[in-house]
């Protein structure tokens, strides 16, 4: 049965004091506290259980820690790239969208790839809300509250309503599944424009509405983007290594796939080259990702106080107009810096606000509570593609 856990949660608001489920289903329905939940197989057990429910005791469910998931890849793995592994805890850090340009081989994926094992653990209300998207799609299986967050990866030819959810009786899609963790879209430019372009709403509101003839459904949609492509069609533009052998006419195509208000919605995009042989040779190990997610736990923590009284922003990523005016103020060195880097790269309104929260993530990891000069510049220099644009 799908949908328990919703079911269970409206009948807590109701006022109902327990629930009868069948058993495959009374783990994630246990997850509602202060809800009587009684699983059974057949329906003589129900009716048994009508007769004289004194004789039952509903079982209590024991959450474990959200703390205790972790991540079977690790950072340190990672050999170099120091701007990119740097762009990886810049994004965790503040829930930023993050696209890799760079040639094959470069370690796009593996970076990547490795961006759950930096992210802070889940709040209870965070797992809670990922645990009824995955009842209601039916993904749950017998599991209780799910902790770890979601890492959904797509494959390229999927189609809009495999992402933004559909059917008949409307499920979630992709975006939906992976809220409050990753969606993770490799070679974003062997998507279809029109399918990337389903992102664009979900990417700015945070939900994706599903509509059908019989009902229109809301569906959760706070999920990180993190991407990765080549820079042209043959891979090496840029590369100091092979040279590109596109003409610009071959490039602007390329690049003509992904549209410029799906770009201006993703905060970090980041060139990452190929190692060099001795790189590649070294014995030396990056930076664990415990350490690294220590940071991005702190500086997490700093934005939940910051946005105690917003129930709808977690993150600097979700921040708003208003939030911008009230926490990402500017002195005049660092007003100058962004309205250069706005008139000579064409940033759009909505590019130089995510410049902002960027900026204000930075000085979040740095522990400042006003931004600087340098976080801005830093953040300035993770818009990649402007600067290929412009």
């Amino acid at each position: 049965m799908t949908g328990v856990l919703p079911i269970a949660a409206t009948a807590k608001q109701m006022g109902k004091r327990g629930l009868v489920v069948p058993s495959a289903n009374l783990a994630e329905a246990m997850v509602v506290e202060g809800l009587a939940v009684y699983g059974f197989d057949h329906l003589r057990g129900v009716i048994e259980f009508l007769h004289d429910p004194s004789r039952y005791v509903a079982p209590s469910y024991q959450r474990s820690e959200a703390d205790t998931a972790t991540s079977p890849l690790d950072l340190m793995e990672v050999k170099g790239q120091s701007h990119a592994r740097r762009a990886l805890e810049v994004a965790a850090a503040g829930g930023h969208n993050l696209i890799f340009v760079g040639p094959p081989g470069s370690g796009k994926t593996l970076l990547a790839r490795r961006i759950p094992s930096i992210l802070p653990p889940m709040t209870f209300e965070e797992a809670l809300e990922t645990t009824r998207i995955y009842s209601v799609a039916g993904l749950l299986q017998g599991r209780g509250l799910i902790t770890d967050r979601p890492f959904r990866s797509p494959h390229h030819s999927a189609s809009g309503p495999s992402l933004v959810g559909g059917g008949s009786f409307p499920k979630p899609g992709e975006i939906s599944l992976a809220s409050n963790g990753i969606l993770f879209l490799d070679e974003l430019t062997e998507f279809k424009r029109d399918v990337l372009d389903f992102l664009r709403q979900p990417l700015e509101d945070g939900f994706v509405t599903v509509t059908r003839t019989r009902q229109s459904v809301v569906f959760p949609a706070k999920f990180m983007l993190v991407a990765s492509t080549n820079p042209c069609p043959c891979g090496y533009f840029g590369d100091a290594i092979q040279p590109c052998t596109c003409s610009p006419r071959q490039r602007e195509q390329y690049w003509a796939r992904l549209s410029g208000p799906l770009m201006d919605r993703i905060d970090l995009q980041v060139m990452v080259n190929r190692l060099k042989p001795e790189e590649i040779t070294s014995q030396e190990q990056g930076e664990p990702s415990a350490i690294v997610r220590a940071r991005v736990a702190r500086a997490r923590k700093i934005q939940q106080e910051r946005f105690a009284q917003e129930p709808n922003v977690r993150c600097n990523a979700q921040m708003e107009s208003r939030h911008l005016r009230q926490f990402c103020q500017l002195d005049e060195r660092s007003k100058s810096l962004l309205e250069g880097a706005i008139r000579r790269l064409g940033l759009s309104a909505r590019a130089s606000d995510r410049v902002l929260k960027v900026s204000r993530t930075i000085a979040d990891l740095a522990e400042s509570d006003k931004i600087q000069a340098n976080h801005v510049a830093e953040a300035i220099q993770y818009r990649t593609f402007d600067r290929m644009s412009s």
